[in-house]
């Protein structure tokens, strides 16, 4: 495997780095510009240091280099000239791209998805994380263990004759990491399995659940921290946040659910993380409703915004309540842009997680959601039916509860689901509540 970032951030200085971005027909100059300095914080996230820029127009991609010849050899000439000591591209290398940069410029060549899975990899705190970020890397690397391969022989001092060693290292290498991943998914498997168990303890409270959703670095964990008054760790920086951290709020009238915060989306998000990050990323596709928060001090928020609510189609989803959220209103001088935004989106609401301003707001919005959510029923439950009448207690919210010679009348706000298992238990007379659900 590719160890080169481990091995250049023991440098004291940050490496330089010379950021490419492709320009096809139909894109717009805002939109590639936009996207550059978006690339420029990843690549400062990630521990380089971005000297200049340039962006090739082409019409379709090349397969040697991804742009014409003629360009690649402008880029050499420039990277020459700022002493640049890695090129970064904002689009996904083949393999063998990659490998005819290097060849052709004898530098370290990334791409975008290669700066993201590096980011998470220094993120990750957590067993699951850890293992899910290893997954995705190893997966990444198997195709260019060639590339590795040749990146250690020049660091060795390899020679022109020393290709023979290169190739029987290769399949070394390889059937290594095909047993790593093996070993990477049976441990993510058993670590999947606890995770399962936790969220269906954490579903047999009676206490709903909500995730906070949205683009990196958009104020995801600040609006956790002004809600809970906590201290999730908030950092501007991409992807400060990559585990899930719940927090338990409770609004003005009483009422407590639980807010999860999640890690953040962002443009051409790689599939592989996705899906390694997927039993994580099921805390929005498990919640009862999303917050989508909106960064509205970015120019780009509506290309963040389509990109989020792809990633939550994805993942099955798209069709939970959701608050759209926009976040940093404090940072906005510009009190017609506001406007605009709120006649663009009449839904939305507008928050600041350093005044709190807009609190009173969410919490209305999410109070309604929740009393949607429930219905109001009156059970006449048989008083031996124990299980019946627990699950209500742990599930719903007594409002009024009597007993009777033979049974016990309980008015409660139950979720739906909740209230027709109880009738369905009530009229049939043989499903006993939920006594098989680990509780």
């Amino acid at each position: 495997m590719n160890n080169k970032f481990q091995y250049d951030r023991a440098n004291i200085n940050k490496e330089k780095a010379l950021l490419i971005a492709i320009k096809y027909p139909d894109s717009r100059n805002e939109t590639v510009e936009a996207h550059l300095s978006e690339l420029a914080s990843l690549i400062d996230t990630a521990g380089f240091e971005p000297v200049s820029t340039i962006t090739v127009s082409i019409k379709k991609p090349k397969p040697g280099y991804l742009i014409g010849s003629g360009k690649a050899e402008e880029i050499r000439f420039m990277a020459e000239e700022l002493e640049a000591e890695v090129l970064v591209f904002d689009e996904d290398l083949t393999p063998a791209q990659q490998r005819n940069w290097e060849r052709f410029t004898r530098l370290c060549v990334i791409d975008r998805r290669e700066v993201i899975l590096e980011i998470f990899a220094s993120r990750a705190k957590t067993k699951e994380a850890v293992l899910q970020v290893a997954l995705a890397r190893m997966e990444y690397s198997l195709p260019r263990l060639t590339r590795a391969w040749t990146h250690l022989s020049r660091q060795r001092g390899g020679a022109k004759g020393t290709r023979g060693e290169g190739e029987t290292q290769l399949e070394v290498d390889r059937r290594i990491t095909l047993k790593k991943i093996a070993h990477l998914k049976k441990e993510l498997a058993g670590v999947k399995e606890h995770r399962d168990t936790m969220r269906k303890k954490r579903g047999n409270v009676p206490i709903p659940n909500g995730a906070v959703v949205g683009y990196t670095n958009a104020g995801k964990s600040s609006l956790l921290n002004a809600l809970s008054g906590s201290k999730v760790y908030v950092e501007n920086k991409l992807f400060a946040t990559l585990d899930p951290v719940t927090k338990k709020i409770k609004l003005p009238e009483g009422r407590e659910f639980l807010l999860t915060d999640t890690v953040g989306f962002i443009r051409k998000l790689p599939h592989d993380l996705v899906d390694a990050f997927k039993s994580t990323l099921e805390e929005a596709a498990l919640a009862d409703f999303l917050i989508h928060v909106v960064d509205i001090t970015s120019r780009e928020f509506r290309d963040h915004m389509r990109t989020t609510s792809e990633v939550l189609e994805e993942l099955g989803a798209d069709q939970k309540p959701v608050i759209l959220l926009f976040s940093k209103i404090d940072l906005c001088r510009d009190e017609e842009e506001i406007e605009e935004v709120r006649t663009e989106y009449p839904e939305a609401l507008f928050f600041s997680a350093k005044t709190k301003m807009g609190e009173e707001s969410l919490f209305n919005k999410i109070s309604t959601i929740l009393a949607e959510s429930e219905k109001t029923e009156t059970f006449s439950i048989p008083a031996d039916r124990y299980d019946l009448i627990s699950m209500i207690h742990r599930k719903g919210r007594i409002k009024n509860k009597r007993y009777e010679e033979d049974t016990v009348k309980i008015e409660a706000d139950l979720p739906e689901k909740e209230r027709k298992r109880v009738l369905k238990a009530l009229i049939g007379g043989t499903d006993k509540g939920d006594k098989g659900d680990g509780a």
